[in-house]
This record gives structure tokens, C-alpha cells and sequence, in this order.
């Protein structure tokens, strides 16, 4: 049984930096599983999901010298995981849905849902995943990793390394937060 590797990421940065390549490769190996299952549940296409999760680390590669260990290394990472998602959306956005206005109601067979009831459901989810993009970090990161990542709190905890008792109010504060911007926005 292969012995598990007990750098801290921040020892496998500081070798990343210094040129050890392999380096990289372990925080890769660390964190390339929730960041995929990030961009997984946004995108729901594995294809898609696979080449943003390479998007993803060529980012963090690029920018790891701008880390600041004042930060947990895997908060950092899912925020650039995050902005890369909502960059994504916003290009993807100029896309339209065509319109097809000789389809009278009623006229087509019945199906569970229309290309109309799909294009609001859609709209309504990119909305509220851009109202969840601006909230404050503190709270977005558990929200994220709660309802869509579904981390228990001690997971949550472990990850960004924050108390049970804080995970717990930051993720009760983010809905009541989220529930506000929701209501302000209608």
C-alpha cells in the first residue's frame, strides 16, 4: 500500500514554484475531484466538465504565485473553480433559443415539458447560480459545498477548515442572505 504524501499544499506550492513538477501534480490529484464535481453540477455535461476542470488548473498554475497561504489552498482553488463557471455562463449566454412561432399550443403531441417551461427552468437556474456568485465568499463556498456539492458540515469544516459551529452560521446566514437577493431581484 503506497505511503499517502504529507506535504502540506503549501510545501507541494513552494515546490511547484521552485520548478518540482510533480508537485503540481499531487495538489492536481488532491483537488481535481471536487473540482470537477463543481463544474459537473453546473454544467451537467461530463465532456464540458472535464475540459473546464483542465481550464481550471491551467488557471491555478498560472496564478500560483499570486496564492497567499492566508487563505486555505482549496477555498482558493473553488473560487477559481466559481469564477471560471460564471465566465463560462456569461459567454455562453449570448447563445439564444430559437423561437418557433408556428407551433400554436396545443397543436404539437403533449410532453412532460415544453422547449418554453426548459428555457425558464434554465433561466431560472443561471439566475440564481449568478445571485450565488455574488454572494460573499464566507458564505458562497458552504452554500456551494452543501447544496450542490452535498458535503456534510464536518466535510465543509475540514475543508475550509473553519470550525463545525461557524460552518453551520455561515450556511444558515448564506440562505437568509440568498433568500434576500433572491426576493430583491424579482
Amino acid at each position: 500500500m503506497p505511503e499517502k504524501d504529507l506535504r502540506t499544499d503549501m510545501d507541494l506550492i513552494e515546490a511547484c514554484l521552485g520548478g518540482n513538477q510533480d508537485s503540481f501534480t499531487e495538489l492536481v490529484n488532491r483537488y481535481k475531484n471536487l473540482v470537477y464535481s463543481i463544474i459537473l453540477r453546473q454544467t451537467r455535461d461530463t465532456e464540458e466538465a472535464n475540459d473546464l476542470a483542465q481550464d481550471v488548473f491551467l488557471k491555478v498554475y498560472r496564478n500560483l504565485k499570486s496564492y497567499t497561504p492566508a487563505f486555505k489552498f482549496s477555498t482558493w482553488v473553488m473560487r477559481i473553480t466559481g469564477n471560471h463557471i460564471i465566465d463560462q455562463h456569461r459567454k455562453k449566454k449570448a447563445e439564444t433559443v430559437p423561437f418557433e412561432p408556428h407551433m400554436a399550443e396545443g397543436a404539437g403531441m403533449a410532453t412532460e415539458a415544453s422547449p418554453e417551461s426548459l428555457y425558464l427552468r434554465r433561466e431560472q437556474t443561471e439566475r440564481i447560480n449568478r445571485i450565488i456568485a455574488d454572494l460573499p465568499e464566507m458564505y458562497r463556498v458552504p452554500v456551494v459545498l452543501y447544496h450542490q456539492q452535498d458535503k456534510s458540515y464536518q466535510e465543509i469544516s475540514d475543508i475550509i477548515d473553519e470550525p463545525l459551529s461557524k460552518v453551520k452560521n455561515r450556511i444558515f446566514r448564506g440562505r437568509k442572505l440568498l433568500k434576500e437577493m433572491l426576493t430583491a431581484r424579482t
